[in-house]
């Protein structure tokens, strides 16, 4: 059955349609939230959510893009609002403003040489630049990530995005500027 197929009977209130649309699309979601919010607790919520609205939304869904651009623009949406809500909660800490906490950082992988020195160099290079892409704009966080965490193309993160292929690119161009200036001087004292 191709996703249009799928997509119909999901309509029509197919719940075995339903359960194959989440075990073909739950890996991608999960990863998609997992790479914003950085936690395993925090990610099950939130792909929970995405496929609670696909669900409640599938009606609204019109073939104008495939469905795992809509699905990865859901996911995409439910991971930065949770982001927003959590910021806006007061509930990060100077601890865990990262989005990485000791528990996550950890689930990171370490490279061969993990000396004791090393690895902790190297989880201090993630934390930073982990902060420093969660400082970044929320357009511009999001086109790098997808681009540089995801690996799509920019036609693709237009797609998602809801903007022209130039807007990513300036996005992801201004993205990278920024983190140049965050990083600068840390890079500098790891030289």
């Amino acid at each position: 059955m191709d996703d249009i197929e799928l997509i119909k009977c999901v309509k029509q209130g197919d719940r075995e349609a339903f359960k194959a649309l989440v075990d073909i699309y739950k890996d991608m979601v999960y990863k998609i939230c997992y790479g914003f919010v950085k936690n395993k607790e925090d990610t099950e919520d939130i792909t929970q959510d995405v496929f609670f609205t696909i669900f409640k939304n599938i009606k609204n869904f019109k073939y104008e893009s495939k469905i795992s651009t809509w699905i990865y623009r859901i996911a995409v949406n439910r991971s930065l609002n949770h982001i927003r809500k959590r910021k806006l909660s007061g509930i990060f800490t100077k601890r865990n403003i990262l989005y990485v906490d000791s528990e996550n950082a950890a689930e990171i992988p370490a490279p061969e040489d993990s000396s004791a020195e090393h690895t902790a160099v190297t989880g201090e290079k993630k934390k930073v630049i982990f902060k420093a892409l969660n400082g970044l704009p929320s357009n511009q966080r999001v086109a790098f990530t997808l681009c540089h965490v995801e690996g799509l193309t920019y036609e693709k993160i237009a797609g998602i995005m809801g903007c022209s292929v130039s807007a990513v690119e300036s996005r992801i161009h201004r993205a990278k500027i920024n983190l140049q200036k965050k990083l600068v001087d840390y890079l500098k004292e790891f030289s």
